[in-house]
């Protein structure tokens, strides 16, 4: 390209004689006339057409190649292993080759997704009351005094494009029940249908085209507020492109300004109220109005929400010897009769229950702990124990459960053990508890250690005096027949005549 810039210079602008040129260039003659007579600043040679040993694989390669493409990268066979793959099915050229061929497959695709990237949409319009979008998305926020990653649960009306934020540790089920529980409360009702992705917690399996295997527990929570669930189909997020937009507006509006809290419920409180001072903040853009004027339109056509749904995830557990129950690497107590036998454990966002036998056992407030370098913990309730130790009081001096004791009882067992047969007299102490109220005994045993008396007969004693005048259920009238017809008369007389007499009494 360079030698021809200089011809056509010599010859068109110096008038040098096509002769000179091809002295110094040492071109032919005819070749020096072809380059001034064509019109184009740039040589151009033909490259034959040279047939390829790769030319009867193309196409095995090319779909091996969009294959491949549909893998996750960890999963995909390097182009080394394709060529060991293509020699295996007698192809005798170079690995270069298969390489080059590779790269121009990459650049095609990659200039066809750039050319039909962004597609062409519908704008979509919906009724009011019609429905709902939901969707999660990962934002950061400083709780307890740490910088956690939440899970934040997006719900919004796809008709007044009025929305709610609930944050969360995990994205489970129960956390799921619990975001659209308290999202159609804030909302004021139920639209007739919800727009959802595939996400684990709703769909079980992906079938052909619109075919869902929707999940037994999430249909049982559709069913019961009475919405129709619709799910996108994969990888095409414009289905629910409301919610989408709204991820990213609340991260740069809501959650970048967000200031510190205490923990998780006070942090829900703030984003509730800052999500309804938005509504009036935000035009709706279609129609006249703020989003809060909308939607004040738009609660009449909602179906009204009722009782709220019983969001729990249930697990079948057994027991172990030490009366706990294990979750999410944490143990939990339960009560000692139930120990080695089945329980259900019911999973709420903030607590789990334990139920046999139609009846709820106990409860405990629920551990979440993202990180894995975080040890596991157990959570004790001392009365589970209580039956236990009554069988085995020496248990009770170095019993784990009974380090969460009150105040008082650990200040009365510490008197109690210094002496001989303190612990069963502690363990009957404690076992007040099953009998009387918990307020009580406590209330006795701070009188008795204020008196100084430690000891099970003077708690009793102000247990009664505390309970003999609150307690009138105990109080019971004589039966009718015991009645006396004819009442005793105190005759003091007789016993100075006992005393008058000479009588010689056993000494």
């Amino acid at each position: 390209m360079e030698l021809l810039s200089v011809i056509r210079r010599w010859h068109h602008r110096d008038r040098i004689p096509i002769r000179e040129i091809e002295r110094r260039t040492g071109l032919s003659r005819n070749t020096i006339r072809k380059y001034l007579r064509s019109d184009a600043v740039e040589v151009r040679f033909k490259v034959p057409e040279r047939p390829s040993r790769l030319d009867r694989f193309a196409d095995k390669l090319s779909e091996w190649l969009r294959v491949e493409a549909g893998k996750g990268r960890k999963g995909r066979r390097t182009v080394r292993r394709i060529h060991a793959d293509l020699v295996a099915l007698g192809y005798g050229g170079s690995y270069a080759r298969v390489a080059a061929f590779v790269r121009r497959w990459q650049v095609g695709r990659e200039m066809a997704q750039r050319t039909t990237g962004r597609g062409v949409f519908v704008p979509l319009a919906f009724q009011p009351g019609e429905a709902f979008q939901f969707d999660w998305s990962e934002d950061w926020a400083t709780v307890g005094g740490k910088r956690l990653k939440l899970q934040a649960a997006h719900t919004k009306l796809s008709h007044s494009r009025a929305f709610v934020i609930r944050a969360y540790k995990l994205q489970t089920h129960e956390m799921l029940f619990d975001a659209l529980a308290e999202a159609f409360r804030v909302l004021g009702g139920v639209p007739r249908r919800g727009i959802f992705d595939n996400m684990r917690t709703a769909v079980d399996r992906v079938g052909k085209g619109k075919i869902r295997q929707v999940n037994v527990r999430f249909q049982a929570m559709a069913s019961h507020y009475l919405f129709e669930a619709t799910f996108c189909s994969p990888a095409s997020g414009w289905e629910k492109g409301q919610v989408e937009k709204n991820v990213q507006d609340a991260r740069r509006q809501i959650w970048q300004d967000m200031p510190s809290f205490d923990d998780l419920p006070s942090l829900n409180t703030w984003l509730e109220v800052r999500c309804i001072e938005r509504w009036s903040e935000l035009q709706h853009g279609v129609l006249p109005g703020s989003v809060a004027d909308v939607h004040a339109l738009e609660r009449a056509s909602l179906m009204p929400v009722g009782r709220a749904f019983d969001g729990f995830v249930e697990h079948a557990k057994r027991v172990s010897p030490t009366c706990l129950v294990h979750f999410e690497s944490n143990r939990y107590s339960v009560p000692a009769s139930f120990a080695n036998r089945p329980v259900s454990l019911r999973v709420y966002p903030d607590r789990l229950v334990v139920a046999a036998e139609g009846q709820i056992l106990c409860e405990h407030a629920r551990i979440v702990e993202r990180s894995h370098d975080v040890p596991s913990r157990t959570v004790y309730d001392w009365r589970h124990y209580l039956a236990v130790i009554q069988r085995k009081p020496g248990a009770l001096r170095n019993g784990a459960p009974f380090t969460e004791m009150p105040e008082a009882f650990r200040k009365l067992q510490a008197q109690l053990l210094r002496r001989p047969g303190g612990d069963r007299e502690m363990v009957d102490i404690l076992a007040l508890v099953l009998q009387h109220d918990e307020g009580a005994v406590l209330c006795a045993v701070e009188l008795a250690l204020e008196d100084g008396v430690a000891t099970k007969t003077h708690v009793l004693n102000v247990l009664h005096r505390l309970t003999d005048g609150t307690n009138t259920a105990t109080i019971t009238d004589a039966p009718q027949a015991l009645v006396l017809n004819q009442e005793p008369r105190a005759d003091i007389g007789r016993y100075d005549a006992l005393r008058d007499r000479e009588v010689r009494h056993a000494s």
